[in-house]
């Protein structure tokens, strides 16, 4: 049996496999289409500016510093996380505005004063959403994919406790009155791309995450954590092949054999992790046959998670009044979440995520200015929006919506580039640019999703945020613990 362990992709879910399989003493291999490492991590440096392209909150600090204990290293020798306070400001159509912080002594009188009668109901929510967490953390987030045998292991008395028969915004509506707070508690089913009215209320365990856990921010930026990740990658011995696609798995017998690349080379393996969207691997990467045809069609056919439409703005003057973390709410939120997965259309009145690292990292943004990193919400690919005609006026209404709340900042961008969900498709092989796989609108499918382990080939393994636990980059990166965990296994049983 060959010796090494191939890796498609140098995504987070990618590289912390490699890690945890080099440690191990195993040879490791990544390949990677991209001239650099990060996945959906990405950066971009132009005019002075500095951008994250990808993820912008970091949560679960913990899970960080698992992975570089596992290598015998420490954290906070590759990378420096601060907390991030306030977590996140929220701002609203009837000119209302509300920071969200951690410290509840802080928070709890600013609750009460935006909405009397709240504050009590936010703290029985939190309390809610922490008690789903220490129900589900074993079971969905840091242990294996759910079996058979999981599933009737879990004790019956927590089973209605984690609340699955309700949806997130039927929930939050028993916790606190004001809608304007239903929103902002609601917002957290996009951190998995789904919508608060479809989502199973289990899913507030992912506010449990943030508002008890707090945010961090890694000094340099977020993709501060791929570098440090490539370079314990690389001190560990671990092969990089940059620039490589992979044309094919190779399978034959039921098991896999390694990779064909684009240029034609064969690289054998004795295990392969693809760190690529699942139904990518299934519709692209293996050949006619391998799997069985209504399989590839279910995983295909499947409904997926909602994208995202990005601006990097590069401002040549600067917002006082914003934080590290903004979100302009809209003024429908219903209707946000039925055209994005309904109508399969980017909202008219988008809710806008607005990240400006520069108010932490000072050198981000030549002097006086701020680098903004835009998103909104928008449906998978699909032919009802094209985006190559429809790009550039979407993005005026963003731009327009913002001046709205009184942020006009046309004449002040220095620096402009945009992302749409075709240009996340081809840069990192998300099947029609959908960010988090498969949809979690469904009562169990944030719960079932693709496992790490291919039911149908021996030896085909599975890292990143469309299979278990999810998406995210904590989760992302637990997701190549468990798949790196299952090739320890099969190794053993194997050699027994």
């Amino acid at each position: 049996m060959n010796e090494s362990v191939v890796i498609i992709g140098a995504g987070i879910g990618g590289l912390s496999a490699a890690i945890r399989l080099a440690a191990r003493g195993l040879r490791v291999v990544i390949v990677e289409q991209n001239d650099h490492v990060g996945g959906k991590m990405g950066e971009i440096q132009a005019a002075g500016f500095r951008f994250d392209t990808g993820p912008s909150v970091i949560t679960m600090r913990p899970v960080f510093e698992a992975l570089f204990a596992a290598a015998g290293r420490r954290l906070s020798d590759y990378l420096t996380l601060l907390p991030v306070d306030p977590l996140t400001r929220y701002f609203y159509p009837d000119g209302s505005r509300l920071d969200l912080s951690r410290d509840l002594s802080a928070l709890l009188p600013q609750i009460e004063a935006f909405s009397p009668g709240d504050a009590d109901g936010y703290l029985r929510y939190l309390a809610h959403a922490v008690r789903i967490y220490r129900l589900t953390r074993q079971v969905f987030i840091f242990g294996p994919p759910l079996s058979p045998g999981s599933i009737r292991d879990f004790p019956l008395r927590d089973a209605l406790k984690i609340d699955p028969m309700r949806t997130m915004a039927a929930s939050i509506r028993s916790f606190v009155s004001d809608p304007r707070l239903q929103q902002l508690l609601g917002r957290f089913a996009t951190y998995v791309g789904a919508s608060p009215y479809q989502a199973p209320a289990t899913l507030n365990v992912i506010a449990a995450v943030e508002l008890a856990g707090g945010v961090w921010y890694p000094q340099g930026g977020v993709y501060a954590i791929a570098r440090a990740l490539e370079k314990l990658a690389r001190e560990l011995g671990i092969e990089l092949r940059l620039e490589t696609p992979v044309e094919r798995v190779e399978v034959r017998d039921g098991r896999v054999r390694g990779v064909t690349t684009g240029a034609g080379e064969f690289i054998p393996a004795e295990g392969v992790i693809a760190n690529v969207d699942v139904a990518t691997v299934y519709s692209r990467l293996l050949a006619p046959g391998v799997l069985p045809p209504r399989r590839v069609a279910r995983t295909l056919n499947r409904p997926l998670s909602c994208s995202g439409f990005l601006l990097l703005l590069g401002l040549d003057r600067a917002f006082p009044d914003q934080a590290h973390h903004n979100i302009f709410f809209s003024r429908d939120y219903r209707r946000e979440f039925d055209d994005l997965f309904r109508r399969e259309i980017p909202p008219d009145d988008p809710t806008i995520y607005v990240a400006i690292t520069s108010k932490t990292d000072s050198s981000h943004a030549p002097p006086g200015g701020e680098n903004w990193f835009v998103m909104v919400n928008a449906p998978a690919l699909s032919p009802a929006w094209d985006w190559t005609e429809k790009a550039e006026a979407y993005r005026a209404r963003i731009l327009d919506r913002l001046a709205a709340f009184g942020y006009d900042v046309r004449p002040a961008i220095r620096f402009e580039q945009s992302l749409t969900p075709a240009d996340i498709e081809r840069q990192t092989g998300a099947y029609r640019g959908a960010l988090y796989g498969a949809s979690s609108n469904q009562r169990l499918a944030a719960f079932l999703r693709p496992p790490n382990r291919s039911r149908y080939v021996r030896g085909l393994y599975f890292a990143g945020g469309t299979t278990h636990p999810g998406g995210g980059v904590p989760m992302v990166t637990l997701s190549g613990a468990v798949a790196a965990g299952m090739v320890l296994e099969d190794k053993e049983s194997e050699a027994a």
